[in-house]
This record gives C-alpha cells, sequence and structure tokens, in this order.
C-alpha cells in the first residue's frame, strides 16, 4: 500500500519543530518561516498586499505599476542673460552689389533688395491668407478665460472683386484687428478657411483670401463662422498665407 506523506513541501523534525502554513497563492504546504509578504509597486512606493507566499509564487514586483516620478525644474537664476532673438533675426535678404562701394574702404556695400516668383509677385515678409489642415470643427473652445468657436453673428458676406472679403454683422462683432475667424460653407470655397481680420466698424470687418474672388454675395444657407486662436509664427502679427 503505498503511503505519501501529509506534510507537503512542509520541513517535520521533532527536534525542532516548526509550524506548518498554507501558500496564499498556490496553497501548497510550506513551513510558515518560509513564507514571505507579496509586495507591489503602488504609485512611487512598494506596498504590501498583505497575502503570504512560499518562494515558488513570490513574485518580483512589476515596475510598469511604478509611478515615473518628474524632478522639479531648476531654480531659476538671478540676472540671467538669455539670447536676445528679436535682435539676432533679420527680416531682410541682402545681397553685395560690385558697383556700389564705400568711397573710403572700397568695400562692397550690402543692399537690401525684394525678392519675386516668376510670376512677378514679390515675396512679402508678412502675407495674408489661410493655412492648409485646419477644421473649423477642431478650434479648441477656451485659451485661459477666453472663448473661441462663438459664432460671428454676420449678416451678409461679400467680394469687392478683389481678394478683399467685407463681412458686416448684424450686432457688435465684439473682434479687433488682427483677430482670427474661421468660415465655411460659402459659395466660393476659396474664401473658406482661417483668416485674420481688420475690423472697419463695430459691426463690420474684412479678409483677405489668396485668390482673386469674383464680386457678388458668398453666403449660403450652409455657411458658418466662429472665433478662432491659430498658432502663428514668431513676429507674425497674421495668419500667413500658405495656400491657393
Amino acid at each position: 500500500m503505498g503511503f505519501s506523506s501529509l506534510s507537503g513541501r512542509a520541513r517535520t523534525n521533532p527536534r525542532s519543530p516548526q509550524a506548518h502554513a498554507i501558500c496564499d497563492r498556490c496553497g501548497a504546504r510550506v513551513n510558515f518561516v518560509d513564507l514571505q509578504w507579496q509586495y507591489e509597486w503602488r504609485g512611487a512606493s512598494l506596498q504590501n498586499t498583505r497575502i503570504l507566499v512560499c518562494g515558488r509564487c513570490l513574485d518580483t514586483p512589476t515596475e510598469q505599476l511604478r509611478a515615473i516620478i518628474i524632478p522639479r525644474d531648476p531654480e531659476p537664476i538671478i540676472n540671467a542673460r538669455v539670447e536676445n532673438f528679436a535682435v539676432d533675426e533679420t527680416d531682410n535678404i541682402s545681397f553685395l552689389s560690385g558697383a556700389t562701394t564705400d568711397p573710403g574702404t572700397g568695400l562692397p556695400i550690402p543692399g537690401t533688395t525684394d525678392l519675386a516668383t516668376l510670376g512677378g509677385q514679390n515675396v512679402t515678409r508678412q502675407p495674408l491668407g489661410r493655412p492648409r489642415g485646419l477644421e473649423i470643427d477642431a478650434i479648441m473652445p477656451l485659451f485661459e478665460k477666453i472663448e473661441y468657436g462663438v459664432a460671428v453673428p454676420f449678416l451678409s458676406i461679400s467680394s469687392v472683386g478683389s481678394t478683399i472679403v467685407t463681412v458686416t454683422c448684424s450686432e457688435a462683432h465684439g473682434l479687433s484687428t488682427d483677430a482670427q475667424i474661421a468660415v465655411e460653407g460659402l459659395s466660393d470655397t476659396r474664401a473658406d478657411g482661417f483668416y485674420s481680420v481688420t475690423v472697419t466698424s463695430g459691426t463690420a470687418f474684412t479678409y483677405q483670401t489668396n485668390s482673386v474672388i469674383p464680386r457678388g454675395p458668398l453666403v449660403t444657407s450652409e455657411t458658418r463662422m466662429v472665433t478662432a486662436n491659430v498658432g502663428i509664427p514668431r513676429d507674425y502679427p497674421q495668419i500667413p498665407q500658405t495656400g491657393p
């Protein structure tokens, strides 16, 4: 007849008796002194899960549960000296002309010139118009205490036959020059997009498109116009022109 020990993996010594216990995880019978508390990461510290397990069942705390501690910012210094980007940057494009020289030194004097495209259009420092890749429904609703995506109470939107679009409102629009708007659903889609405005009165303003829009009204039943806040390049007061 076969016989198996009832002690499981526990050691039994009549001369030095030790208590037996059951592992909380696998249920095996072991010596109580061999059981260990199971710890896990909770936030930035290890926490006892209050279960006693045998050596085979003891798990290494999972690092994925450990919170990442970001060190604090360095202390600011007094009288810091930072780069003066406004002075260092230049907006002019210069060239050297052999015909213009300093009479005293004989060195060529840099001159400033305008760049022009192959089509004869001057490349200006501050173009106007709409950027690509923006969606009117993706306007952030709040920045600090200013709400955006607010409907502009337009009464009419029309073109004067150039790149200037005129907007007349049924009440005070509350905008200032260089404030931004987003518009969609106009009869000429080239006038849709994001623009900086030029205020002409408390109930009217204009914006400049990249293309000439034929004279006439542009409002349709699908037209929407809301306020916006688009990030623009440094030192640019208005949204730059980047597309047709």
